[in-house]
């Protein structure tokens, strides 16, 4: 797959999971009435957030392990979650899933050939 098209995804659902995260946990679903401080999980994805836009091969090597924490959150609470929140989940879950999928393509494209 083109190395551009897997850095333009990985950068639209790691930007798509940050502004996810502050809606579930600040208005649309949070965990307690007037906002959750489960909104700062967010910070957290802020830390892959510049070397993923500088395109930067280390970034994206650690973010895919760093990512799976995001994909069990939501398949869990996915499971767990009734109602508006396990849709977000779900979300969460296949936003993590592109982002896995997009930084994996990407840091492979700069493999050497054998």
């Amino acid at each position: 797959m083109n190395r551009q098209i897997l850095h333009y995804g990985a950068a639209a659902s790691l930007i798509a999971l940050i502004l996810l995260t502050l809606a579930w946990e600040l208005w649309l679903a949070p965990l307690r009435s007037g906002g959750s401080l489960l909104a700062l999980k967010a910070v957290l994805l802020l830390a892959p957030l510049r070397g993923i836009l500088k395109q930067r091969v280390y970034t994206y090597q650690w973010s895919s392990m760093f990512i799976l924490a995001f994909f069990t959150e939501g398949v869990m609470r996915g499971w767990a979650d009734r109602g508006l929140s396990q849709q977000l989940a779900w979300l969460e879950t296949g936003l993590s899933v592109m982002f896995f999928v997009c930084v994996v393509g990407f840091a492979r494209s700069f493999k050497p050939a054998t």
